[in-house]
């Protein structure tokens, strides 16, 4: 037994090592910082997070809804990931105006443009709230009952945090609801495109290199900031002018070695690693497939139209892009996870807690049925996941005339009341008139009527019957399973396919006409069903919340000495560790950089996805890469770190111990796929942009000297602490005091 233990803590010792962990700034003086130092971070602790003073806290930007940007001038100057502003850019983008083909650079201010519903969102504070909150909970609640007072409790918190200060706040869960943090916001509303490469080169191997090392992508753009004259937040304005940032970031021209420590700070969205062997037995057996088989369908419909005329490329660009990316990435957790063994891992770990909880009578009492009662809530889950995945994959994520007839359900809820409210209904048509004029935009009915007819027919062919609408089983029969009929006959009788008589209705808005609408009743008929299914989950669901918290509470309990970080959860994080090569597999050696060679070796003016502009092919042939080539004279495109990241950390700045910029993230390795489940140390790496080819794409490719002159550029071979900036006077690229 007393081996056991051994063994057990060994193998946690190495999940805690340095290069694992997605942690809170606000804790890395207690937790991080001697072992950061070790590493070779120079900077103290109040220069990372710091309330009172500026710190790299100070230049990192949660960008839009999705991603990470960091400020890297005085002028309010972002820089994030060409998939990142991919949406923005593609918006922009027309047949006369192919900003995605050839990209875009603006010369000066005046040509930057804005960009609705974009914004920047910079951490003010972070606050431990866990004491307040957790006074106000008691073990005999039940987890609905604990869930809606801690919704209560964090409203109040963030209503004391924001009143009369203008910010946004929001109390976070950790732990799975065993901690809370108070993060506190500044959003700003007005965020400018100010450069992209081409896809040419910002998205150089496209689908084919996607989460694959080695990787020879120009993944980068360009925003700007602006504020209203006062310096606050404000929406878009001619009056605004750009944004001084309270911090910005250095950007070496020294690159790194192997070895060199490298930290990362920014948003990662969501991981579950303390998931059990349960969950990952679901998303192996049933999830990942389902998602998988879902999504290649979609991805074939789009691609053969966009592939057969440039006008629905560009209006698909982004949402293809955004099918895609989860596509392969799911693909890859599903090996990863099969691969190294995830599953045997994680019964490893809930044997061993068993045996703890099993040696003592107190821990028994309360960790007792956590395990069994984890099980139990994942066989009902398996009985209902195809149906669930179904619907949020075909029918909510589906075909678009769905996705905007689900959106007018609560203009139809509120003509449905016995006293409508005009005052609501004005604010719905509102917002639903400029929703309208986003999806007809970049809509190509042909498209989604091939759409529409394939997610049908797979909810109909996949999901268990007893768990469909009997009415969309009877439509189903009424056409003699032709679902290209019933998609034919959705479209030609529905106002969801018509901008203009949507248009219409809006002006003149009728419940009956909604009623009528196959789309609408179709669509609330969907929701309907997966609302009933979803009720007979109840009882799992209450399980598996109460077993997930106490199993997480009893691992933590367990190991006093260890450090733990928590799951993501989309606040900031900070992860470190080096840059390192990696033997992906027998006799397989990977280096940890790529150079512009690279891109030339992966040439094929056949393939759209690696079709490389003239005029870099020409730089290349010249060598002309000015003052951002390695001292062997190469153009380095890429390179690999061990820190530890996921989705959302996309455009996250890769810093070296001097808070000096070197890079940018983009992306993670097909072998450690299963990262978000099991972080993998041997073999997880973060693929970023190495920070001198995007100078060189800025500077020497596009010409854009603007944009470089901005910058705070800490020379070859020179110290951090005092460098000479763009206008020839000495500047200090620590982060101000």
């Amino acid at each position: 037994m007393k081996k056991l233990f051994v063994l057990f803590f060994v193998f946690l010792a190495t999940l805690g090592r340095a290069d694992e962990g997605m942690w809170l700034p606000l804790l890395i003086d207690r937790l991080n910082y001697v072992d950061m130092q070790k590493e070779g971070l120079k900077l103290t602790a109040e220069e990372i997070y710091s309330i009172n003073h500026s710190s790299l806290k100070d230049a990192i930007i949660q960008f839009g809804n999705g991603c990470t940007g960091e400020m890297i001038s005085s002028q309010g100057l972002v820089l994030t990931n060409h998939h990142c502003g991919y949406g923005a850019i593609q918006s922009h983008s027309t047949i006369e105006h192919d900003y995605l083909a050839d990209g875009f650079w603006a010369m000066n201010l005046k040509e930057e443009l804005p960009n609705e519903g974009l914004t920047a969102r910079f951490l003010v504070r972070i606050e431990d709230v866990t004491a307040r909150v957790l006074e106000g909970l008691n073990d005999q609640m039940t987890e609905r009952e604990r869930n809606a007072k801690i919704s209560e409790l964090s409203k109040a918190i963030q209503s004391e945090a924001t009143q009369g200060t203008g910010y946004d706040a929001r109390v976070a869960s950790f732990f799975n609801g065993n901690e809370f943090y108070l993060f506190v916001y500044e959003v700003f509303r007005d965020v400018r495109l100010v450069g992209a490469p081409p896809s040419s080169i910002g998205k150089f191997g496209a689908d084919t290199d996607n989460w694959l090392w080695p990787r020879h992508t120009g993944d980068f753009s360009l925003f700007r900031v602006y504020t209203g004259p006062d310096g606050k937040p404000a929406s878009f304005s001619d009056e605004n002018i750009p944004m001084k940032p309270r911090h910005h970031l250095p950007v070496s021209l020294d690159g790194y070695e192997k070895g060199d420590f490298a930290m990362i700070m920014g948003y990662p969205g969501s991981t579950d690693r303390y998931l059990t062997s349960w969950g990952v037995n679901l998303a192996i057996e049933i999830s990942n497939p389902t998602i998988v088989k879902i999504r290649g369908k979609k991805l074939d419909i789009m691609r053969k139209d966009m592939d057969a005329n440039r006008e629905v490329a560009i209006k698909y660009a982004s949402k293809y892009a955004g099918v895609s990316n989860y596509w392969k990435y799911f693909i890859g957790q599903t090996r990863g996870l099969k691969r190294l063994k995830v599953l045997e891992d994680k019964q490893k770990i809930e044997n061993e807690f068993q045996v703890w909880v099993n040696a003592d009578p107190v821990r028994m009492e309360k960790y007792g049925k956590v395990l069994s009662d984890i099980e139990a809530a994942y066989k009902t889950y398996g009985e209902y996941t195809l149906q669930r995945w179904y619907f949020i994959e075909s029918v909510m994520r589906g075909a678009e005339v769905m996705t905007l007839a689900q959106s007018f359900t609560g203009l139809g809820n509120e003509l449905g009341e016995k006293a409508p409210s005009q005052e609501k209904i004005d604010r719905m048509k509102q917002a639903l008139t400029k929703s309208v004029e986003r999806h007809f935009k970049n809509y190509n009915r042909p498209t989604d009527v091939k759409l529409l007819s394939a997610m049908l027919q797979m909810y109909y062919e996949n999901v268990p019957v007893q768990q469909q609408p009997e009415a969309f089983r009877q439509m189903v029969a009424k056409n003699k399973g032709d679902f290209n009929r019933i998609a034919g006959n959705i479209f030609a009788r529905s106002i969801f396919a018509d901008e203009a008589k949507v248009r219409a209705f809006l002006e003149k808005p009728s419940l009956k006409v909604l009623k009528k609408d196959p789309a609408y009743t179709l669509s609330v008929m969907m929701v309907e069903k997966y609302r009933e299914n979803q009720k007979n989950l109840d009882a799992a669901n209450e399980m598996l919340e109460r077993g997930n918290r106490l199993f997480v509470a009893g691992l933590r309990e367990m190991q006093p000495e260890r450090k733990f970080y928590p799951n993501a959860n989309s606040t900031m994080r900070l992860t470190y560790g080096k840059v390192l090569d990696y033997y992906p597999a027998d006799a397989v050696h990977y280096n940890y950089f790529t150079t512009l060679k690279g891109v030339m070796e992966k040439e094929d003016p056949d393939n759209w996805e690696f079709v490389v502009p003239a005029k870099l092919k020409a730089l290349y042939e010249k060598k002309d890469f000015g003052p951002y080539a390695m001292d062997n004279g190469q153009m380095p495109v890429a390179f690999l770190s061990t820190t530890d990241i996921t989705g959302g950390n996309s455009g996250s700045p890769v810093i070296n111990g001097k808070g000096e910029l070197i890079g940018l993230a983009f992306d993670g390795n097909w072998e450690a796929m299963s990262g978000d489940i099991a972080f993998e140390p041997e073999l997880q790496r973060t693929i970023s942009v190495d920070i001198r080819y995007v100078l060189f794409i800025i500077d020497k490719y596009a010409g854009a000297k603007n944009i470089i002159n901005e910058l705070t550029l800490v020379p070859k071979g020179r110290k951090a602490e005092k460098e000479i900036s763009s206008d020839g006077m000495p500047v200090d690229v620590r982060p101000e005091n």
